[in-house]
């Protein structure tokens, strides 16, 4: 039913059932997970600026300062700007009421449930089903779809979807998700500057120079894709947990995720791989050694995890 006057309380106390390889039943706090989420994300924010800096220091001369102008600033552009970052790297474009009228429908009643700020909403062109949230808090936050979830998933899917996407607003994930995807970005730059730019004179000045530069080409694509990892498997676990408590049950999602799975293989998406971490499922083809470093949960494990926070409330379908 819907969330009344004390839902946000009542969000906040949600445990999610979920079963250990071992066989043992756990559950886990919606406030728990949501707190260490952001310690870990921010930890390794730092641990990003850190590297920036330790690689200025190799390089030696002017370059040391140079960067850690970069980390200062990067964590400055990546608060206030990661959102539009998200939003021109999926050319997602804002869409009207009036051109969707059934999907704001949608949107303006779970915002209420969820007891978040009615969101902006953005279409992206790619026949793709699969959508994702960003912005730096509630009041300023953005659900954007896809041209492909609003054609080929009925209705009671695309609630689904929607669900975990207003649930990341609800657990204030979006900020971290997004600057996650910024600062994946920017290592991808700066291995580009990196080995383009770091001048022979600089070299000749410290002999770790060129060590520098390798060091950011190797070691800063690993950070980036640790920080994706960290911040997306456990936020995903907790949307799905947090979508399947307002809407009174899992079945939705579950449904949606396995059609989602489905179109991601059947219809390659164009997508910076930097952002993918922000979708609702992996927008990207993988497999073999790539799966390794996905940065979502496998669809299965989430499904898995739905129907048994259905099973345990005692829903069963036919």
């Amino acid at each position: 039913g819907r969330v009344g006057p004390r839902g946000g309380r009542n969000l906040r106390l949600l445990v999610y059932p979920y079963v250990q390889p071992n066989g043992v039943s756990q559950t886990m706090s919606v406030t728990q997970a949501s707190l260490t989420t952001r310690i870990r994300t921010w930890l390794l924010l730092a641990a990003l600026s850190a590297l920036l800096v330790g690689i200025g220091a190799l390089i030696g001369g002017g370059a040391l300062y140079g960067f850690i102008v970069m980390a200062v600033v990067m964590n400055l552009v990546a608060y206030w700007f990661s959102d539009k970052f998200a939003l021109m790297a999926s050319r997602a474009k804002p869409i009207e009421e009036s051109q969707a009228p059934e999907l704001y429908a949608m949107v303006r009643e779970l915002a209420e449930r969820f007891q978040v700020p009615m969101p902006r909403v953005y279409l992206i062109p790619s026949e793709q089903p699969n959508a994702f949230a960003t912005g730096r808090n509630p009041g300023h936050a953005v659900v954007a779809v896809t041209e492909g979830l609003l054609r080929y998933l009925p209705a009671d899917q695309v609630r689904g979807v929607l669900a975990h996407e207003l649930a990341h607003v609800r657990n204030r994930d979006i900020l971290v998700a997004s600057i996650a995807a910024m600062i994946a970005g920017a290592i991808s730059m700066l291995q580009y500057l990196l080995f383009f730019g770091v001048s022979s004179r600089d070299r000749d000045e410290s002999p770790l120079g060129a060590i520098g530069a390798i060091a950011a080409l190797v070691i800063g694509p690993i950070a980036a894709t640790l920080l994706q990892l960290a911040v997306s498997r456990q936020r995903e676990y907790l949307a799905d947990a947090t979508a399947a408590r307002v809407l009174g049950e899992g079945k939705p999602l579950a449904d949606a995720l396995e059609t989602l799975e489905r179109g991601r293989q059947a219809l390659p998406m164009e997508v910076n791989p930097a952002t993918a971490s922000l979708y609702i499922v992996n927008p990207l083809r993988g497999g073999g050694l790539a799966s390794l470093f996905s940065t979502h949960p496998p669809i299965a494990e989430r499904v898995r995890r739905l129907r048994a926070y259905d099973a345990a409330r005692g829903l069963h379908y036919g």
